[in-house]
């Protein structure tokens, strides 16, 4: 009996971190380059009460081929980032910058590059010193990892694979030139990113190291294209979300009345005794 009450209450443990990581994606449906996160679980050890035994020809059986036991539960074992692309969305901002495809704005909390972070929201913005920055001020990296700084009197435009220039034109003769390149990263594993808050991202061991403005499968182009003058909208779905929410309400309700039910037999029993 006791171990129908552990398994319920790992069971409500469970889905509690199951609610808590639904409710947040659902928080940030709005919430520009946001990835889903899917909650991943583990059942916990089996208690064996009896082996599985193979029946023996021409002896009677000795036990069950499929043996006997009891598992102890459910536990977390994971929080999986989903990074599959969310929809574009047209804003007309110069400076808003949309990733079609793998990839991470590099970004640093110093003007030496030093700390980088990493970051699917392209809510870029220029400060009063001319840096490309993201609306929480971080500074926006170029392919060598430095702070990226515009001209806000040139009309600039960003090529597919991130390149920054303006055109001007003397004498009848328009010339264009190249102030950066955005530095975009990928990773081995991007699934072992740390998340920071803020749309941030860390490296960490599991990731890898990333390489930045690389290519992708062997290809001689990159696997990402750069939109000038778009968002990426969050990839949560609401309606799964929803619809997984409901699920993990009901397993929580089912789990607490598993308890209840496994506290009225231990009071029948106690009864039972004292009678």
């Amino acid at each position: 009996m006791m171990i129908a009450l552990d398994s319920a209450a790992t069971g409500m443990n469970a889905q509690q971190f199951n609610i808590d990581t639904i409710s947040n994606n659902l928080a940030n449906v709005n919430t520009t380059g946001f990835k889903q996160v899917s909650p991943q679980f583990q059942d916990l050890i089996y208690q064996m009460l009896q082996q599985p035994v193979a029946p023996q020809q021409g002896q009677a059986a000795t036990g069950s081929p499929t043996g006997l036991f009891i598992g102890m539960g459910v536990r977390p074992a994971g929080s999986e980032t989903i990074f599959q692309q969310g929809s574009l969305t047209e804003t007309d901002n110069p400076y808003d910058v949309a990733i079609s495809g793998d990839g991470f704005f590099n970004v640093s909390s110093d003007d030496g590059g030093t700390n980088k972070f990493y970051t699917r929201d392209g809510n870029f913005e220029l400060d009063a010193n001319g840096h490309l920055v993201t609306s929480d001020g971080y500074y926006v990296l170029d392919t060598n990892g430095s702070p990226i700084t515009l001209d806000s009197t040139k009309t600039n435009s960003i090529a597919s694979d991130g390149t920054i220039s303006y055109s001007s034109t003397s004498g009848g003769t328009t010339t264009t030139t190249t102030v950066a390149q955005l530095g975009i990263a990928t990773f081995p594993n991007e699934a072992g990113l740390v998340h920071q808050g803020d749309n941030l991202y860390a490296q960490s061991a599991a990731s890898g190291d990333p390489v930045t403005n690389g290519t992708s499968n062997s290809s001689s182009t990159p696997g990402y294209t750069v939109k000038q003058g778009f968002l990426e909208s969050s990839n949560v779905s609401v309606v799964n979300e929803m619809v997984n929410l409901i699920t993990a309400e009901r397993a929580y309700e089912e789990n607490s009345k598993t308890i209840t039910t496994c506290d009225d037999m231990l009071s029948m029993a106690d009864n039972m005794k004292t009678t």
